[in-house]
């Protein structure tokens, strides 16, 4: 049987030493000590801790577009059950992990966009990118006579997603689900109605 790469292993295990401690705080021995491997290994794989940080965020956005396509884009379910979905699964996520570390996303926005442009222009273009299926379903439920849409659909994809991530930071600070599921009150009561 095949051992895994070095560079799988220091993906896997630089991904959630970032998550518990921060980019900042994560320097290059504690990832290689998570994953096991040499000090040397990293820099074979990655030119800097920068390169290595945006192949962790396209990891993240990979598995954050995966529950995307499970929720937000399932065809078989109505639009507004569909947005739902997606928050409530984030936030079955988020319990798990007993309400710490929150979005990757949102943690690297905090704390890298003021050091990193390279780091920062990806963070936008992923929150581009982000929207785009949250503003399809927008217009499927407008469509479907759900919602009235008061400002174009991609405006509100931003506000819901930008919204959430403000949800997400309130959940770490409180270690509560509250804050999630205030967003989500409010959200379905007054922000996406018809």
């Amino acid at each position: 049987m095949a051992r895994p790469s070095k560079k799988e292993q220091i993906l896997s295990e630089g991904l959630e030493v970032v998550r518990r401690r921060g980019f900042n705080a994560a320097g290059v021995r504690d990832i290689t000590s998570a994953a096991g491997v040499p000090q040397g290994s990293f820099t074979n794989h990655f030119a800097s801790k920068e390169a290595f940080g945006l192949e962790i965020l396209d990891r993240y956005f990979t598995d954050v577009r995966s529950v995307v396509a499970v929720t937000v884009e399932e065809a078989d379910h109505a639009p507004l059950e569909r947005l739902r979905a997606y928050f409530d699964a984030i936030t079955d996520r988020l319990e798990e992990r007993g309400w710490h570390h929150g979005c990757l996303i949102g943690n690297m926005s905090l704390e890298v966009t003021e050091h990193s442009e390279t780091i920062r222009a990806r963070l936008a273009e992923i929150f581009a990118q982000w929207r785009e299926p949250f503003a399809r379903c927008l217009l499927e439920a407008e469509a479907a006579g759900q919602i009235r849409l008061g400002v174009p659909a991609l405006e509100l994809a931003d506000f819901l997603i930008t919204s959430w991530q403000g949800a997400i930071l309130r959940m770490k600070v409180e270690q509560s689900p509250e804050p999630l599921e205030r967003f989500k009150r409010i959200v379905f009561t007054t922000v996406i109605h018809l």
